[in-house]
């Protein structure tokens, strides 16, 4: 057999030693997996960009989803706090301002012998019924309701039972019976023993509903941002990938979908802080005010009502001028110049309200030095003319002088309650449309993911 040769003569002009390329053919010097390692790759690249896509979307949707419910759970705790929780402490306030002045009027009506004034009558009923409304409308409350049906079965079941002893006063009164003033202390006590920690107690329950309520509203969602703050680090990491891959720079959708991230971490970052804010200045500029005031407002109805119940014994009051001297110790000091209005003077950020504690302060000085005169009549036997110092209508007389106090209280926690309430509003605007803002961008991200990898994805098809 003869052997044939396999060998390649060099071909003239093609240099020697190397050999035409032959279409079709395999040079043997190639490795053997080349192709298919090449092929494999080509195969490799496209899966690699459908899970990029597929976990960049649903980061995307993820952020959109989490920024978006975020958005609508503080836009509900605001709307909270301006429309059930807000109203519930000005209810719980009413209802113990009411309470507490429907126990002094009585008091000092009583002082009046047989014929109650017509005007401290019509105040009294007054009082009763704006304490029924506020009643009325914390048992319509959901929050909290446990614990204040609990304690609101207690001012429903001992409100009618005090009224009940008050008319009873009023007719022995008439009559000219000393056991009126037994059925008027007793009246008081019940007041002092059940109602009014009742309502305390049910007026820190809801200011406490509506510090929790203003808290939640005032979180950051620090969730939302950073799973916006990862999305951004995943689109950037995607790109250089590409990069690296294509040869190409930019990706245009890519960087549509980076920038609509940033957009919606910033305003997303932005309207908490500024929700947050507002929040903030409805506590320090409203309810944190009203609340000083408040104490102050229930310690001089407390006080006056000892004054009444101390001329109403007849020489056997000596506890409640005990409890009116502590009362205004507490309300303006030891030295006048201190206690609760001081403190309400002291934290006020509005110059008004400053002033309207300061001038309640100067209205207790007056009042102390207007009480002290008239014990000094009690004490040296002239009765009568105590009791007019103070049932009297002269610019002198306790009464006065205490409905001037009363009012300018009034005054200054009706406009801090309206601060509040401008304030809370504010904050609710913050947040208007960036639920959908949010949702937007989120799907702008989601879009120009897509449109940037499919191209891609294209391109080995």
């Amino acid at each position: 057999m003869v052997a044939v040769s396999t060998t390649l003569t060099p071909t003239p002009g093609t240099g020697a030693g190397v050999s035409a390329a032959v279409p079709g053919v395999r040079r043997a010097d190639e490795p053997a997996g080349l192709r298919a390692r090449i092929r494999g790759g080509l195969r490799d690249t496209p899966r690699r960009l459908a899970a990029v896509l597929a976990g960049l979307v649903a980061l995307g949707i993820l952020v959109g989803a989490i920024g978006f419910a975020g958005v609508r759970q503080r836009a509900a705790l605001i709307d909270g706090v301006t429309s059930r929780s807000g109203p519930l402490v000005v209810a719980a306030q009413d209802l113990y301002r009411a309470l507490s002045d429907a126990d002094a009027t009585a008091a000092s009506a009583f002082l009046s012998g047989g014929v109650e004034p017509a005007a401290q009558r019509e105040r009294y009923q007054r009082d009763l019924s704006q304490a029924t409304a506020a009643l009325s409308t914390l048992t319509a409350g959901r929050a909290g309701e446990e614990l204040r049906t609990d304690t609101i079965s207690v001012l429903a079941s001992g409100l009618p039972m005090y009224a009940g002893l008050i008319e009873t006063a009023r007719s022995y009164n008439r009559q000219g019976l000393p056991v009126g003033a037994a059925y008027l202390r007793e009246a008081s006590g019940l007041m002092r023993e059940r109602l009014l920690p009742a309502a305390l107690l049910l007026y820190r329950t809801v200011s406490g509903e509506l510090r929790e309520a203003r808290s939640g509203a005032a979180s950051f969602p620090w969730f939302a941002v950073l799973l916006g703050v990862l999305a951004v680090a995943a689109l950037v990491a995607a790109q250089r990938w590409l990069t690296r891959r294509t040869n190409r720079v930019f990706n245009v959708g890519l960087l549509i979908a980076t920038a609509a991230v940033v957009a919606l971490i910033g305003w997303l970052g932005t309207s908490a802080v500024v929700t947050a804010t507002r929040l903030s200045a409805s506590d320090r500029d409203g309810s944190a005010q009203v609340d000083r005031l408040v104490q102050a407002r229930a310690a001089a109805l407390q006080a006056r009502a000892d004054e009444s119940l101390t001329l109403v014994a007849r020489g056997g009051g000596a506890e409640f001028e005990e409890d009116y001297t502590l009362v205004l110790n507490r309300l303006i000091g030891t030295d006048g110049q201190g206690g609760l209005l001081r403190a309400a003077a002291d934290g006020a950020t509005d110059p008004g309200t400053r002033a309207a504690a300061r001038d309640a302060a100067e209205q207790a000085r007056a009042w102390l030095a207007a009480h002290q005169k008239l014990r000094q009549l009690d004490d040296n036997g002239g009765y009568t003319e105590a009791v007019q110092a103070v049932v009297g209508d002269g610019p002198e007389a306790t009464t006065t002088i205490f409905n001037e106090l009363d009012q300018v209280l009034a005054d200054a926690i009706v406009a801090d309650s309206d601060r509040f309430a401008a304030h809370a509003r504010s904050a609710g605007r913050a947040l208007s449309g960036v639920d959908i803002g949010v949702l937007a961008l989120a799907l702008i991200m989601v879009l120009g993911v897509a449109v940037g990898i499919q191209r891609r994805l294209a391109e080995y098809r």
